[in-house]
């Protein structure tokens, strides 16, 4: 199937039949999700490939026992916490290196990247940071952010969205359907998975083989000239 084929065809399914996805299938997907666009590259994602039936049967009860959890074949909790730049960062400076990247890009991970991504106690370091280049930005166009923790949550998360599109249409190609369920106890998942606060839980995906009447109706999507504008 091509990208085009899986993008027209990828539904969010309620329900799932018994058919199992098979473990290739799945680490397929998840290496296509690794390769997703990030921000500067510094992967603060994670993903929970939830196996054991104990944990699966819990997630699904803090999934509010929603169809598409309790039906799916598999579930993936994809989490977001900016803090993991600390666990990249070592790995990006040694790649830049080694590659013989040019000094600029050098200096981007040893330097700018600890200097984005500090926020000190209170957010003190983030907030100082923000009033800087508010007055900055008086003279010329500045990066005005990210600063504050919620800033680095909110790259954070649109990079593991990212993820997550890959992964569903990598699914989608293979011939199985997915539902990216955002109706959730965020508080239970986090405990379930023994992650900590910081680690945003940004979606629970489903998947499986689709039934008959997975969904209740076709495709719909509102008139591209309401939400396409060209400037």
């Amino acid at each position: 199937m091509d990208l085009k084929t899986a993008i027209q065809t990828r539904r969010s399914i309620r329900r799932f039949t018994t058919d199992p996805i098979p473990e290739s299938v799945m680490r397929e997907a998840l290496s296509a999700a690794v390769l997703a666009p990030n921000s500067s590259n510094t992967q603060t994602w994670d993903f929970h490939w939830v196996r054991s039936t104990e944990k699966k049967a819990e997630l699904v009860k803090a999934c509010l026992s929603q169809s598409a959890a309790r039906t799916a074949a598999e579930l993936l909790v994809v989490t977001a916490n900016p803090a993991n730049w600390r666990r990249s960062n070592s790995h990006l400076i040694k790649w830049v290196r080694d590659v013989g990247a040019p000094k600029p890009v050098v200096q981007y991970y040893e330097k700018l990247i600890p200097y984005m991504y500090r926020s000190g106690w209170l957010n003190w370091w983030g907030y100082l940071r923000k009033i800087g280049l508010w007055f900055a930005g008086w003279a010329r166009p500045v990066p005005r952010g990210p600063n504050t923790l919620r800033d680095l949550e909110e790259v954070a998360i649109k990079s593991a969205a990212l993820a997550c599109e890959n992964f569903v249409l990598s699914l989608t190609a293979a011939g199985f359907q997915t539902c990216m369920m955002e109706g959730f106890d965020e508080h239970r998942v986090r405990r379930l998975l023994g992650v900590s606060r910081r680690d945003r839980v940004v979606m629970v995906i489903a998947a499986g083989k689709p039934q008959e009447n997975g969904t209740w109706g076709p495709q719909f999507r509102v008139p591209m000239e309401l939400v396409v504008h060209e400037v």
